[in-house]
């Protein structure tokens, strides 16, 4: 980002609360660039006792997780992640629990994540290239993103 979104003037870098932030360049502008994390609704979905991973179509072949989404303007993260299932794979959702919230550095995002069971035959919607769906037992976390969330609900899962 280069300009200010408010008043067009170029954007400098200054240092507020000891981190580099952009702030406008005019003195009749307060507008600062905070690059707050973007709040992120993920679903770990459950059919028949069985975990559904899906590939986004962008991803590499052998690349699966969890259905996810950006929250909306005006939604519940509870009422968002059941509209992100039934867009991704055409079915409803009925929310079990939410498994927690997890920082997502290197995408600067916050993850909200919560365990959906579902039921039905999958409609994939355009983003999606296919579903994998296993045991829990195969389910293997991976080291970021909603990985944390796979590896809190079989922990969780396992402890009951």
């Amino acid at each position: 980002m280069k300009y200010c979104p408010l008043c067009a003037h170029e954007l400098e870098s200054i240092e507020i609360d000891g981190k580099p932030r952009l702030s406008c360049r005019s003195k009749k502008c307060e507008y600062v660039y905070w690059n707050n994390p973007t709040p992120v609704i993920a679903a770990l979905v459950e059919r028949d006792d069985k975990v559904v991973l899906v590939r986004h179509k962008t991803w590499p072949k052998k690349m699966f997780g969890l259905v996810t989404g950006f929250l909306e303007e005006g939604e519940a993260p509870e009422s968002g992640i059941l509209r992100e299932v039934k867009e991704e794979l055409g079915v409803e959702g009925k929310l079990v629990d939410f498994i927690g919230y997890y920082a997502f550095f290197e995408m600067n995002q916050l993850i909200l994540a919560f365990h959906v069971q579902v039921n039905g035959e999958f409609v994939l919607n355009e983003e999606l290239a296919e579903v994998k769906i296993i045991p829990p037992e195969r389910l293997r976390p991976w080291a970021f993103g909603t990985g944390y969330a796979v590896s809190d609900w079989l922990k969780k899962r396992t402890s009951s």
